[in-house]
């Protein structure tokens, strides 16, 4: 039996995406991009600095890298621990040895409790974006939106006076959003945001408040999804981000500039079995003439000036 055909109309039905958030087009019929000094790549690492509560609620999900053992879950959160205490300062090392630029997504609870932490990343002068109040305070469809208002600004406010940053950028906690959360971003001072993964490249974003960037950072290089999620070795996570890197490296031989992204995380790569592949890494990428180590914010700005 063939469907009514009352199936397939709705109001969002149109060309491309079913919804005005954004002007669906391909990228490969963009405008090329040219970044600064005739670099063809640009670089952007994202350091994950997360807070995931010991008494997490779960609400609506559990989640990804939070307890999963009956409480007190003490051998994950003491592992989500050991990254803020000993891995991120491995990170430091290896980030200023081989002169990557990092960016921190850092969680506002997080800020809160380890001062000294918050204090030593301020003071490096890296850009700051906020990573939601906590790991366990997800933001998600049909949420309260006077409830969800009063978390953005709670995150974002607290994070500001911490860190004295204008912080401009935001990933929300495990990339989940509601239908509120672009406007409420937007609304609360945020320029760009990280949670879709639908794209290689920024592209403006509409909110009830004015226009957002989307900025892609990429899921598939995420060492807690290649390594983790997906069960590969920190060795394998190494050939992947260097075949993308090769692979869009290609690409700008006739379409443009292309950005790399990488999400990292302290208590994953901050290992002693793993750093070393994270330096690897860092050095390939570090000492390639096509390579601008930036942060996102400049990359966004170097976007817009295109």
């Amino acid at each position: 039996m063939a469907l009514d055909k009352s199936y397939l109309e709705y109001p969002e039905r149109s060309y491309g995406m079913d919804h005005e958030r954004y002007e669906w087009n391909m990228l490969s019929n963009r405008k090329p991009i040219v970044w600064p000094k005739g670099k063809k790549i640009a670089l952007w690492v994202n350091v994950g600095v997360q807070f995931f509560p010991l008494n997490q609620k779960g609400i609506p999900f559990k989640v990804p890298g939070g307890m999963t053992k009956p409480y007190p879950d003490l051998r994950h959160y003491s592992l989500r621990d050991y990254g803020n205490r000993v891995g991120i300062y491995r990170f430091f090392k290896a980030l200023d040895k081989y002169n990557i630029v990092p960016t921190f997504a850092m969680n506002t609870r997080l800020a809160e409790r380890l001062p000294y932490l918050t204090g030593t990343i301020k003071d490096r002068g890296n850009e700051i974006l906020c990573h939601g109040y906590d790991m366990d305070k997800l933001h998600y469809g049909g949420q309260n939106i006077k409830e969800e208002k009063e978390l953005v600004k709670r995150s974002l406010d607290g994070l500001r006076n911490l860190t004295k940053q204008d912080i401009k950028g935001w990933v929300s906690p495990a990339k989940n959003e509601s239908e509120n959360t672009p406007d409420i971003l937007a609304e609360n001072g945020i320029t760009y945001f990280c949670d879709w993964v639908n794209d290689e490249m920024p592209y403006n974003f509409k909110t009830k408040n004015g226009i957002l960037t989307a900025m892609p950072l990429t899921t598939e290089l995420d060492d807690h999804f290649i390594i983790l999620n997906n069960l590969h070795s920190a060795e394998d996570w190494k050939h992947q981000v260097i075949d993308a890197f090769h692979f869009l490296l290609q690409e700008t031989e006739t379409q443009g500039g292309r950005i790399l992204s990488i999400n990292i995380h302290p208590w994953i790569l901050g290992q002693p079995h793993r750093i070393k592949y994270l330096e690897h890494v860092l050095d390939f990428l570090g000492s390639h003439e096509a390579v601008w180590s930036t942060s996102a914010s400049s990359i966004l700005k170097a976007w817009k000036n295109n």
